[in-house]
């Protein structure tokens, strides 16, 4: 069962699309864990060169990461 974070307000895109349901709780625990996850990343891209390669598998575990957390909030409240 999909929840939204916010139900019962409409928000439009960047492109001007309408979405009506908003997004997700899943993208918004996500986005939340995001705040936690990613600064220590970006401080270790600013720290150490890495190759184009490296940069996005590092980007990629992050967002994966801020996922799992997610999922597990989510699950925690069942």
């Amino acid at each position: 069962m999909t929840e939204y974070a916010f139900p019962g307000l409409t928000y439009m895109s960047f492109e001007g699309q309408v979405n009506p349901t908003g997004m997700t709780l899943r993208d918004y625990f996500a986005a939340k864990a995001m705040a936690v996850i990613f600064p220590p990343a970006i401080a270790e891209l600013q720290r150490k060169k890495y190759s184009d390669q490296q940069i996005k598998q590092l980007k990629t575990a992050a967002a994966e990461g801020c996922y799992a957390l997610a999922d597990a909030m989510l699950e925690a409240r069942e």
